[in-house]
């Protein structure tokens, strides 16, 4: 279980009652990713969506998805390895 806040939020929101969690957890997820704080996986359970949910989500926002060196190489053993 993760620790739980607590944020008021100004009442001039232009956000339906019903989505104020679930876009401010997007919102949240989005910037943690983009700064390195949450990794690809923990971003998109915050964020409460599928792994492709996440990738358009972060199409629209114009954020690219963090790949590095290490991970194509861990990427090339795993074919290497299946084929």
């Amino acid at each position: 279980m993760g620790k739980k806040i607590v944020v008021e939020l100004p009442e001039i929101m232009k956000i339906p009652e019903d989505e104020v969690e679930k876009r401010v957890k997007v919102e949240l997820a989005v910037r943690l990713y983009e700064k390195g704080i949450l990794s690809f996986g923990q971003a998109r359970r915050l964020a409460g969506v599928s792994k492709w949910e996440f990738i358009e989500i972060l199409a629209r926002e114009g954020k690219g998805i963090h790949y590095d060196e290490e991970e194509l190489e861990n990427d090339l053993k795993v074919l290497e390895e299946l084929s």
